[in-house]
């Protein structure tokens, strides 16, 4: 066998096919009686084993993260659809993490179906890749009986948020850990100054502003040969069915800090405005460059969350809640007001932690499961996008019972993408005030 190995041993399933399988295959085991609960690794033992599906930057930073966290796991298989990309990683990870890195050419496998073969020989699965494919990778998983650490965003409509929450339950019926991608939930000083926001130091939290204002992401040139579904997977991040344009890109980080301090309630609704000025061209796909929203819930409270990436503006990273009794300032760990606080331990890696918290979760016996923030976070960064998009109040209801999803019929390097551009190259953009998502 070569090393990078053959994975397309048949059309990768579209999504709906998928959630039919899945709820068949679960209905099947429910019906016959079978047990759910599996040990995938007893609890103690020395070695577990970790594979890696999608080798891009953040791929490669997440085994880092994985193996930094548990000196006994070993990354034992990579898996990407594109070959060169897999190559880079493994050698950067093999120089990265020596003793570590067990990947041998038997075990790197290439093409849309390259997860399957990875899911089956790993403890421990790790999802990186554009956020079309972790809903369905999530379920895979869990499906086999494998822990996993999922990458932000997990999914981009109702259909996909319904599949993570599916995922979620039957991994509590198995016993398995899911570990999300939103690292804030384990940065120690945001941890311990969101516990006394939620321990009422700063009264009921009445007002959140929420901001992610960069400048702009990488736009990867298209190279001859390239299909052009090869060119939108290899250039994800600027194409909406892929990453789900800013809000899943960036902004979520913010709104999931804040359905935190909301003690994960949703919202009643939210409406927003969106465009883009500065990133125009085909080599921006359809993806926007500014977004903001406002969100209200039951209890009237509102979030105004903001998100950007436009070069030589202004810079702002930030969650601040304002509440009866004071504000809290959740980057700089700092509480004002009746209240005062600030935090006093040291710094983190919360992308070292977030893996920490999984694999002690496995070797303990007791599951970690973040499925519900990682659905409801999701779904505020849909809402966001939606309400941009269309220009119209949209309810949480309506989110979560919209049917829209934007699928290609089959994936394949030949296959024709969801969105095409023009005879001039430039992508179908949606239109407020016309377009619709629920």
């Amino acid at each position: 066998m070569s090393c990078l190995s053959n994975s397309h041993r048949q059309p990768a399933p579209s999504r709906r096919d998928f959630l039919k399988q899945s709820s068949l295959l679960l209905g099947s085991a429910t019906a016959l009686g079978l047990p759910l609960a599996r040990s995938v690794h007893a609890a103690g033992s020395d070695t577990l084993r970790v594979g890696l599906i999608g080798c891009g930057g953040r791929g490669a930073g997440a085994a880092v993260n994985a193996l930094n966290a548990d000196p006994h796991a070993q990354l034992v298989a990579l898996a990407d659809v594109f070959p060169d990309m897999l190559r880079a990683t493994r050698a950067n990870l093999q120089a990265a993490k020596p003793q570590q890195m067990a990947v041998d050419d038997e075990h790197c496998f290439v093409g849309f179906e390259a997860y399957r073969d990875v899911i089956a020989c790993a403890d421990v699965v790790l999802l990186a890749l554009p956020t079309y494919f972790h809903p369905i990778y999530l379920k895979a998983c869990i499906d086999a009986g494998k822990h996993v650490f999922c990458e932000k965003i997990h999914a981009l409509d109702a259909p996909g948020v319904k599949l993570v929450l599916e995922a979620g339950e039957v991994a509590r019926q198995k016993g398995l850990s899911i570990v999300s991608g939103l690292a804030w939930r384990y940065h120690t000083g945001v941890q311990e100054t969101m516990k006394r926001v939620l321990d009422g130091a700063i009264g009921r939290v009445t007002t959140i502003e929420e901001t992610c204002n960069t400048g702009s992401l990488r736009s990867r040139p298209r190279q001859p040969g390239w299909s052009e579904m090869e060119y939108q997977l290899r250039d994800w991040y600027n194409f909406g069915w892929l990453a789900g344009d800013l809000p899943g890109l960036n902004l979520v980080h913010n709104l999931d800090k804040a359905a935190w301090a909301m003690r994960e309630e949703p919202p009643l609704h939210a409406w927003g405005m969106a465009g883009r000025q500065t990133r125009v061209g085909p080599q921006y796909g359809d993806a926007w460059d500014h977004f903001a929203v406002v969100f209200e819930y039951a209890n009237g409270t509102k979030m105004y969350a903001y998100c950007r990436q436009q070069d030589g503006c202004l810079p702002s990273i930030a969650d601040r809640f304002i509440g009866t009794k004071g504000t809290c300032d959740l980057l700089a760990c700092r509480i004002d007001g009746e209240n005062p606080w600030r935090y006093a331990g040291p710094d983190c890696n919360r992308f070292d932690l977030e893996h920490v918290a999984l694999f002690r979760a496995i070797r303990s016996g007791e599951p970690v499961n973040n499925t519900l923030y990682m659905a409801r976070s999701s779904m505020l960064a849909i809402m966001t996008t939606w309400a941009g998009y269309s220009g119209r109040l949209i309810t949480w209801d309506q989110a979560m019972t919209s049917p829209y999803a934007i699928a290609p019929q089959c994936l394949a390097l030949d296959a024709e993408p969801p969105t095409k551009p023009d005879a001039e190259g430039n992508y179908p953009l949606p239109t407020p005030g016309v377009s619709k998502y629920f």
